[in-house]
């Protein structure tokens, strides 16, 4: 899929990611270079373990690289202060620390927390802000529930809402579909295309749902144990890049439906 931006709003340059103790670093992925634009839907993709997640959390601030560089809007991630993170980069992680006790809107609102003052006040324009983002997710027919006594589909869409309302250039999800049976995984991926599409924000998810983000993402960065490469998903397919993702005893990519099959 051709995305017509050309403004890029996240960059990385020559990116390592892992974790260090003591001075002894694990390298998860080195010599990443991506670059992510405005309006994209991007799915981050790879078998368990290769390091997915710490790629999100790295390049969203959560924990340092290793070394190389984040640019957010042109800007060195490094020398953004955490309040402006907040109001650059929304995150919905897997396990976040979260009350259900809470209400729908009450969860959402949480999104203004970088722009309220001490005591978490909301404005007028926080809550047109939150308002716009439950509309935007098409949850209102929930609203009058608290968080427990939704299904994980509703919930999940409640989270997006939250990171809407932050009011942010790019959003970040990790595995927004898990738990998710096949007809909700694929209303919420369409609903982040949607997203992409009417808010222009860059969007970044991983996910293990790749016939789905062939389908539906711009861009894909893909990442294997021998490196990390970025491309849509046309580009990547005729790379050849899929083939060797899993092993070829059980399963194959078929580029003539441009998706993954059983062997039978």
């Amino acid at each position: 899929m051709e995305n017509l931006t050309s403004n890029i709003v996240l960059r990385t340059e020559d990116l390592k990611i892992g974790f260090e103790k003591k001075h002894l670093q694990t390298v998860i992925a080195s010599g990443i270079n991506i670059d992510v634009k405005e309006g994209e839907l991007v799915a981050v993709i790879g078998v368990n373990g290769v390091g997915k997640s710490t790629f999100l959390r790295t390049i969203s601030g959560v924990q340092p690289a290793l070394a190389g560089k984040v640019f957010i809007n042109a800007e060195d991630r490094n020398n953004i202060p955490p309040a402006r993170l907040a109001a650059l980069i929304s995150l919905v992680l897997t396990e976040q620390p979260l009350s259900k006790n809470l209400g729908v809107a009450e969860l959402a609102a949480l999104g203004r927390q970088p722009y309220t003052n001490w005591l978490g006040t909301l404005s007028e324009e926080d809550r047109k802000k939150v308002k716009h983002a439950l509309n935007l997710v098409k949850i209102d027919h929930i609203l009058h529930k608290k968080c427990y006594e939704l299904s994980d589909g509703q919930f999940q869409k409640v989270l997006i809402a939250r990171a809407l309302a932050q009011d942010t250039s790019i959003m970040i999800l990790d595995e927004p579909t898990s738990h998710l049976d096949m007809y909700h995984k694929a209303q919420v991926l369409k609903l982040l295309k949607e997203l992409s599409v009417t808010t222009k924000k860059a969007i970044i998810f991983a996910t293990h749902e790749i016939n789905l983000a062939l389908q539906l993402c711009d861009r894909i960065i893909l990442m294997k144990p021998d490196g990390v490469i970025e491309g849509s998903p046309s580009e990547l397919i005729e790379k050849r890049a899929f083939e060797s993702i899993f092993p070829s005893d059980l399963i194959f990519f078929d580029p003539s439906t441009q998706s993954f099959r059983i062997k039978t």
